[in-house]
């Protein structure tokens, strides 16, 4: 197996809601606007798909039902700290809720938390000790 992951799926409640966030809010590139069951956004190297929760649901063969922390959080990295309290202000002014300011970590970075309008953790990271591309 070739180390990659190829597209990273949201499964949503509201689809509409969940593509303005994305596209309109933080700018991500949206590969097709026939958007009516599934949206696509380009990315380096992985893209971002949406699809809505009961059919994500359906398709693994498991209960859309339930709800609270799930263990995964998504990340972005930047360039620079100043460059991880601009991405959460646009988060946030897009719709997302702050739930971890930004503050220097134990690790040496710099890195805050939000929430997507349908609750999906990212955290905005700044690591001086090495850069993802």
């Amino acid at each position: 197996m070739e180390p990659r992951i190829s597209i990273i799926t949201l499964g949503v409640a509201d689809l509409p809601r969940a593509v303005s966030f994305y596209r309109d809010g933080l700018g991500l590139t949206l590969f097709d606007d026939n958007t009516e069951s599934i949206a696509f956004f380009q990315n380096k190297g992985t893209w971002l798909a949406l699809y809505p929760k009961a059919a994500l649901a359906a398709d693994v063969g498991i209960s859309a039902e339930g709800s609270g922390f799930s263990g995964v959080t998504l990340a972005h990295n930047v360039r620079t700290k100043a460059e991880v309290d601009d991405l959460l202000a646009v988060a946030v002014s897009a719709g997302a809720a702050l739930v971890k300011p930004a503050q220097d970590t134990f690790w040496g970075g710099y890195s805050g938390y939000f929430t997507d309008p349908e609750g999906y953790l990212w955290e905005i990271a700044w690591n001086p000790h090495f850069w993802i591309e």
